[in-house]
């Protein structure tokens, strides 16, 4: 440990206490600082604040400071600047009180007796200040942190449920965060507050960065007031409040955005409420929500498991099975031949043991398509059973005649008869074995981009998924991703469609690096998807809503996102149809149709938008 300078002007600041050698002298020190700055008003004080912010944030589990008065300092601090405008103005104190309720947040989120400190310092109230807005959304958003880390553990619970307007303003907060940011900061540029770009940019950017941190920033109010809200959803007696419609409604559309993949943001709260038969009645009285859940189990969104959690537990329950069966039949049989995803090990196998046992009130049953469907998951299963004891032989003759069935629809295709294609790959995926996955995994991507085509994009989402699940791994399959985006977009779902964009994207240029690295060149994302990802950015950036509110979209807004796609900065809208063209599928002897657009067709010279079918 250094020894102090002799030639500091102060012998007692906080930088020269932490250099002190004798851990007895260094502990009172340390107490005696912290004790006393809350009573300063000497200029200076956020260089000792941001230090301490540096050490909470890097060494968090950390209890040397916490048993010496940290807390107690911490809150002092932030009602000071609540109570005392005129020190908050004063030399850079308008910085203090968000390092200190960032400080309070680091120290708290991963160790339970930190918290149980904290409360008795008494945080709890000048963060609730904060929360209500009583500074800016800056300071509301560590003060939400903090408050979700202490909410989390079961000893410090109860002293933040006391302050009874807590769950309230957190729904609030939730609902208003993104209109919040962009109203009193993305918005006008030249009205920014200036410690709010420092703490966005530490100063190292200009506009362009500031805008990309504050919609990350944004993004996190959202999601820790989601958090916060999640803490007390586990508590019964609390989701009455939750479980309004009106809020239910915007759960699905809380979904962090690009910048924030980390949060399962609103699906993860749905999947808390769904847990008790008092949530799960509130969302199955939401045909919006449950319809929403669909399209996420549908999707390649990170926390898909939890949206097939969510619409599970609703089939489970005989008290909204007869409400949603008909909703989310056909999204369960097309996820139905998933092994694995998330935390469940067998899902396939869970989702069609349920579809076998519904638990439906006497005198209720499904409507007439939704038995159709259960009765076609029947026969397949059924199928599957009966091939288990055929011979190899005949699994052999059945697959090759599947096979020449394919190649009749893809000659179809190739000429322009696409209904007459799909009809092809109807007959084939009757025939082929129920073990020949990737077989039935080409079929039923082919038949989806027929069905894009013929203009009926809830059947191709339902193939195209199907194809998904069947794939190994799952949600990687280029093609149907590729196809799902686009049905999609025809129904406008932009974030479904961009999620589904951006995985194809990934497959096309890692599968291509290899082939490119061998040929000297470099891999190039296709045009055409370059182009949907741009729109789907644009119709699904975060603050959106909140910009055609307030009168400021602007076409290249959503370009702050930053996927780091290499894009250019040209996006317009275009309408999206398919054609095949002739290409490899990444599986190597896949059989599958091609994805480009029309207007590659035509650059190309074809005036039929098809182009022939490369077979292996």
């Amino acid at each position: 440990m250094e020894k102090l300078q002799s030639d500091c002007p102060c012998r007692e600041c906080f930088f020269c206490v932490m250099k002190e050698s004798n851990p007895s002298k260094r502990r009172s020190s340390i107490r005696k600082f912290f004790r006393d700055l809350p009573n300063q008003d000497s200029d200076g004080q956020v260089l000792p604040i941001s230090g301490i912010w540096n050490t909470a944030m890097s060494h968090p589990n950390d209890p040397e400071f916490l048993n010496l008065g940290l807390f107690d300092c911490m809150a002092s601090l932030i009602w000071k600047g609540l109570k005392n405008r005129r020190w908050l103005s004063q030399d850079q104190n308008i910085y203090i009180p968000y390092y200190a309720a960032h400080i309070i947040g680091s120290y708290t989120m991963n160790l339970e007796e930190f918290a149980q400190i904290a409360v008795q310092a008494g945080v709890i109230p000048p963060l609730v200040e904060l929360l209500r807005g009583r500074l800016t959304w800056v300071e509301q958003r560590v003060a939400v942190r903090a408050l979700g880390h202490l909410a989390t553990y079961p000893s410090s619970f109860p002293a933040v449920a006391e302050q009874g307007e807590i769950l309230e303003i957190a729904i609030q907060l939730a609902s208003s965060s993104l209109e919040i940011v962009y109203s009193h900061f993305y918005k006008s540029v030249e009205r920014r507050p200036g410690y709010h770009c420092d703490l966005l940019t530490r100063g190292m950017g200009g506009v362009e960065m500031e805008n990309r941190k504050a919609e990350e920033w944004a993004s996190q109010l959202q999601c820790w007031s989601l958090q916060l809200i999640n803490c007390f959803a586990f508590k019964s007696e609390y989701l009455s409040d939750i479980c309004t419609p009106g809020f239910l409604t915007e759960l699905p559309g809380m979904w962090g955005g690009l910048v924030n993949e980390s949060s399962p943001a609103g699906v993860g709260l749905l999947r808390t409420v769904c847990q008790h038969r008092i949530g799960r009645g509130a969302v199955a009285e939401c045909e919006g929500v449950v319809e929403a859940l669909c399209n996420i189990a549908r999707s390649s969104d990170d926390w898909q498991c939890m949206a097939v959690d969510c619409l599970l537990w609703l089939v489970q329950d005989p008290n909204t099975c007869h409400k949603v069966i008909d909703k989310v039949a056909e999204t369960l049989i097309d996820l139905s031949d998933i092994t694995s995803l998330g935390d469940h090990k067998r899902l396939g196998e869970t989702i069609i043991s349920t579809l076998q046992s519904l638990p439906l009130p006497p005198n209720t049953s499904p409507s007439n398509r939704t038995q159709q469907l259960l009765d076609e998951l029947a026969l397949s299963l059924n199928k599957s059973k009966l091939e288990k004891s055929l011979p190899k032989e005949d699994l052999r003759i059945k697959q090759a005649a599947s096979l020449v069935i394919k190649l009749e629809g893809n000659s179809l295709f190739s000429s322009g008869n696409i209904a007459g294609a799909a009809k092809k790959y109807s007959e084939a995926l009757e025939i082929s074995p129920s073990k020949s996955k990737r077989e039935r995994v080409v079929l039923y991507s082919n038949r989806a981009q027929c069905y894009l085509l013929l203009q009926q994009p809830y059947l191709a989402i339902s193939d195209s998924t199907k194809a998904l699940s069947m794939h190994t791994p799952i949600n990687r399959h280029a093609k149907s991703l590729w196809r799902r985006a686009q049905a999609y977009d025809m129904i406008g779902l932009a974030k479904e469609s961009l999620l589904d964009a951006i995985l194809f994207i990934n497959a096309c240029t890692g599968s291509a690096v290899d082939q490119e690295l061998r040929n000297g060149g470099s891999s190039k994302v296709p045009d055409y998807a370059e182009k949907l990802v741009k729109k789907q950015m644009g119709k699904a950036w975060l603050f959106r809503e909140a910009a055609m509110k307030h009168g400021g979209v602007s076409g290249d807004g959503f370009l702050g996102l930053g996927l780091g796609l290499g894009f250019g900065q040209d996006g317009e809208d275009s309408e999206w149809e398919t054609a095949s063209e002739s290409d490899d599928d990444e599986e190597g002897n896949d059989e599958g149709i091609g994805e480009t657009d029309v207007y590659s067709s035509k650059r190309k010279g074809t005036n039929h938008g098809f182009n022939s079918l490369i077979e292996d």
